[in-house]
């Protein structure tokens, strides 16, 4: 790839976060920024084209101003105005970078739901996806990662581990465990058998951080296994990160366009920046 953060600009507050998020990013990996804004597609109505020009010059303005900031920071940006659905424009957009940054869109009633235009463009995404909340994550350390052994949380841990060492946060792992099902009320599990599933979910673990420290000497990296669920155990060890990281799970032409319960758990409540990596 070409070194490129693309990043979706709005005058949300959420997408401010990012776009400064980007550019300091941008400028420590001497990166250069696409800044996107997305303007509607005319529905026929009349009197849509002068309001959709307008739009058009609003954008443009907003993204203007972005571009200077960046380039204040010393950081080369090109900004772009696509027309149409914003989902499928962003997903498009994601193509030409290796990393995309989006704002946060909570709903404007304060809720702490993700909007689904967010949900679905991390999900369609070529590249990582970085989402920043609005009150990003200045003040904050330390890099956590979501493993579950799988060929996304590969590239998870790969990503948290190179994100930890250039910026010189320690990282923590974590993985989690769940007692086989049962159909039926059981008061307690035997204490040997839950012994066993947390010492293999330890040892897996280990497997998937094998090689961390050959690739970074430096990186302090810690670990936490325990039975619970994921997106909680991640969210709660990721209140105080500077980066949360976590596998999207999208498989084939259909599956690109979804999320990992996990995944999408953790969007929905947003602890810290996250990065969702494919």
């Amino acid at each position: 790839m070409n070194g490129t953060i693309a990043v979706g600009v709005t005058d949300a507050s959420g997408a401010q976060s990012a776009l400064d998020w980007a550019i300091e990013r941008a400028a420590a990996q001497r990166e250069r920024l696409l800044l996107a804004s997305v303007v509607g597609s005319a529905w026929g109505i009349g009197g849509e084209d002068a309001f959709i020009e307008r739009a058009t010059h609003r954008a443009e303005a907003l993204l203007d101003s972005a571009a200077e900031r960046a380039r204040a920071a010393g950081v080369d940006a090109d900004i772009l105005i696509e027309r149409g659905d914003p989902v499928a424009r962003l997903i498009d957009v994601s193509q030409r970078a290796d990393l995309l940054v989006l704002g946060s869109d909570f709903a404007r009633d304060g809720s702490r739901l993700r909007g689904v235009r967010g949900v679905r463009i991390t999900a369609g995404a070529h590249c990582p996806v970085v989402v920043v909340p609005e009150a990003g994550a200045r003040g904050r350390t330390g890099v956590v990662v979501g493993v579950d052994g799988s060929e996304a949380s590969e590239e998870a841990v790969a990503f948290a581990a190179a994100e930890a060492d250039r910026t010189g946060d320690p990282l923590t792992a974590v993985m989690t465990w769940s007692p086989v099902p049962v159909p039926f009320e059981l008061d307690e599990y035997p204490q040997n058998y839950l012994d066993r599933m947390q010492d293999l979910t330890a040892e897996e673990l280990a497997i998937s951080l094998a090689g961390l420290r050959q690739d970074y000497p430096d990186l302090t990296v810690s670990t936490v296994v325990e039975s619970g669920f994921p997106a909680a155990v991640l969210s709660r060890e990721a209140r105080e990160a500077r980066l949360l990281v976590v596998g999207s799970h999208g498989r084939g032409p259909l599956a690109r366009f979804l999320l990992g319960s996990t995944s999408q758990a953790v969007l929905s409540h947003l602890p810290t920046v996250t990065a969702i990596v494919r």
